[in-house]
């Protein structure tokens, strides 16, 4: 072994009596090799305890060891439970995480995305909504040569570049359960133009109203921003709607720990003077009193299935979740909801 204190290529090569290249090509798991020298060469790596050169295995598939994550979002928690999903995957292999904002507003964005593509060359990246949703952001992608999954409230892509919820299916779910329990008018607090989530989520609570023969007006919905402050504004808007809704539906947790601000400012009590239902299932639902009814996003499973996706194949954690792409949303009751004027 050479005198240097951890063991290097130059060792394995020697032990196994093969090439450099020929232990390069083992580590890369390249299939030009036969299984008795990989087995030969494998074992070397085991005994001395060789730690492979990320830096020059990077250099060797003209890739970094980097998942990218590129988002921008309003919503801070749903971020951080997909950075939880995706490191659940990475903890223990090669795979680092980078987090990339961007500005879905500037018109210089995919040009900034195609920059840091190309500068930081990552192994694979995770697109989040409402970016995701941009065909030619994915396009940008496979003309790079850059692995990709998109998240979104509804399917995108083939399923190898995709993970996907049932936004529509569960809020329709959801207002039929403030259907079930009484109520007949229910406000939306929809979320951003532009979201597919918001696009998504409108058109369940429309349907529930439709499949109860309820008229859809259009005062009762009003658009937020996926943020607590906008909540707040939308609830002050269909609170003064005349006559005003016994129950309202948000299209986040967050929202929807706006109205119940305002509904205690108004001094009406949750449930009995107004029902909520939020969607996220994130900790302030729970935090929160009465604790909050609300559609649970599995954020953080879709993330795990989407890191899978990227990097279960070179980084031995293949499995058969990393080839779902559709993921269910569940509603859980809790104590926000009740008949109206109970």
């Amino acid at each position: 072994m050479s005198k240097a204190s951890q063991p290097t290529i130059n060792d394995v090569a020697r032990l196994a009596g093969v090439s450099k290249k020929t232990v390069s090509r083992v580590i890369n798991a390249s299939p030009l090799l036969n299984q008795d020298t990989r087995k030969r060469v494998e074992q070397v790596i085991a005994e001395l305890g060789y730690i492979p050169n990320p830096q020059a295995r990077a250099l060797a598939l003209r890739r970094n060891f980097l998942i990218g994550l590129i988002h921008d979002n309003p919503n801070a928690q749903m971020v951080l439970n997909v950075q939880q999903g995706l490191l659940e995957v990475l903890r223990d292999t090669e795979f680092e995480l980078i987090v990339h904002p961007v500005d879905r507003g500037s018109p210089a964005m995919l040009e900034e995305i195609r920059r840091f593509l190309e500068r930081q060359r990552p192994y694979g990246i995770m697109l989040l909504p409402p970016i995701s949703e941009n065909d030619t952001l994915a396009a940008l992608c496979r003309e790079l040569g850059v692995r990709y999954v998109r998240m979104g409230s509804a399917p995108l892509d083939e399923p190898p570049n995709m993970v996907a919820s049932n936004d529509r299916e569960a809020v329709r779910g959801a207002v039929g359960h403030l259907i079930e329990a009484g109520h007949r008018r229910i406000g939306l607090i929809a979320g951003p133009h532009g979201f597919r989530s918001a696009i998504e989520r409108q058109h369940g609570y429309e349907e529930a109203l439709e499949a109860a023969g309820i008229p859809i007006q259009r005062t009762m919905i009003v658009h937020g921003d996926y943020r607590f402050e906008s909540g707040m504004r939308a609830a002050d808007r269909l609170l003064d709607h005349s006559p005003r809704p016994t129950a309202v539906f948000s299209s986040n947790d967050e929202m929807a720990a706006g109205v119940f601000h305002v509904a205690r400012q108004r001094g009406l009590s949750v449930p009995q003077e107004l029902s909520i239902i939020g969607f996220d299932d994130t900790p302030i639902a729970s935090h929160i009193w009465p604790p909050l009814t609300t559609v649970r996003w599995p954020i953080a499973t879709m993330a795990r299935a989407a890191a899978l996706k990227l990097v279960g194949e070179a980084s031995g954690k293949g499995s058969s979740d990393g080839d779902a792409s559709l993921f269910v949303s569940t509603l859980i009751r809790r104590a926000s909801v009740a008949a109206p004027g109970s």
